[in-house]
């Protein structure tokens, strides 16, 4: 059975909150409707750049509807539905499929993380498979979680039909190459992180998943276009444009600096949920600095 394919470029959409910290639902299909227009190939909702964790089960759901809503037609509508336990990682992802969700992208549950052997990875994801009713996609975000999905893990769990590929968040490019290296050609790889595009690609991956694509989602698209083009003098050039942005809105600054880079690029950020605090000051100068030096502003 040939698995659906995922490729280009995919953001994992934030959820704007006003500033009495609720979810800003007009902002968020402004923001779908505005990457509706950029080449993205499809949207992430409530991954960790949504801010899962701070949201309870039905702002996710009506997230979900608000997304597929405002979704074009051509586009791929993923849900991060991964839960702590695998009972409510299968309700929830099947409560966003009968909403119209393509696929599910399933965090490794992380609460009792040196309990999270290869054995009970592959126990949770294969139950979840067997009883998702969309495919699902793993999620490997150490970073977050302490947790690993290993190559010769995704190599087991690749064979599942309803298991259709891998987003990898952990930014290394050989373990990107162990997933290719370990799965089918119709198994979707996909990087995390828009550092590591281009070396990514390179290395066999389908796409990325990328915070970054939220604030500059034309330039992630531009260069996934351009590796397709084979124009790698250019591709190189752009991908080093925006590693400084990239840095600073998925590390040195986080979900807050991201949203303020969306707010100054034309999209809607909005305001993060606490205990998430804004930038101070300094730090927006500083993000504002970044995205000149980039020639974004």
């Amino acid at each position: 059975m040939t698995k659906k394919p995922i490729t280009g470029a995919f953001p994992p959409v934030v959820t704007p909150f006003t500033a009495d910290g609720d979810v800003d639902f007009a902002a968020f299909q402004e923001n779908i409707a505005k990457y509706n227009e950029t080449g993205l190939a499809g949207y992430v909702i409530f991954g960790s750049n949504g801010e899962y964790a701070y949201l309870d089960k039905q702002e996710k759901l009506d997230l979900v509807k608000a997304g597929v809503e405002a979704a074009a037609q051509d586009k791929l509508v993923i849900v991060g539905s991964g839960c702590e336990s695998t009972r409510e990682t299968i309700e929830l992802t099947n409560e966003c499929a009968r909403l119209g969700a393509d696929a599910a992208l399933i965090l490794t549950p992380n609460y009792y993380k040196d309990r999270m052997t290869k054995e009970v990875l592959k126990k949770h994801f294969l139950t979840v498979a067997d009883n998702s009713d969309i495919p699902i996609m793993l999620y490997s975000v150490p970073k977050f979680t302490g947790v690993t999905i290993t190559p010769d893990l995704v190599g087991i769990l690749s064979q599942h039909p309803n298991i259709i590929g891998i987003k990898d968040s952990a930014g290394d490019v050989t373990q990107l190459a162990l997933h290719v290296n370990m799965t089918g050609p119709d198994f979707n790889v996909l990087v995390g992180t828009a550092n590591v595009l281009y070396p990514g690609l390179a290395m066999g991956a389908k796409g990325g998943i990328m915070a970054l694509a939220n604030c500059c989602p034309r330039e992630c698209v531009r260069m996934y276009q351009l590796y397709q083009e084979g124009k790698f003098d250019e591709l190189r050039d752009l991908q080093c444009r925006l590693i400084p942005v990239n840095n600073a809105v998925t590390g040195t600054y986080g979900i807050a600096g991201l949203k303020l880079a969306m707010d100054m690029l034309g999209f809607k950020g909005g305001a993060v949920r606490l205990p998430l605090l804004s930038l101070n000051p300094q730090e927006k100068e500083e993000l504002v600095k970044i995205l000149r030096t980039a020639q974004l502003l």
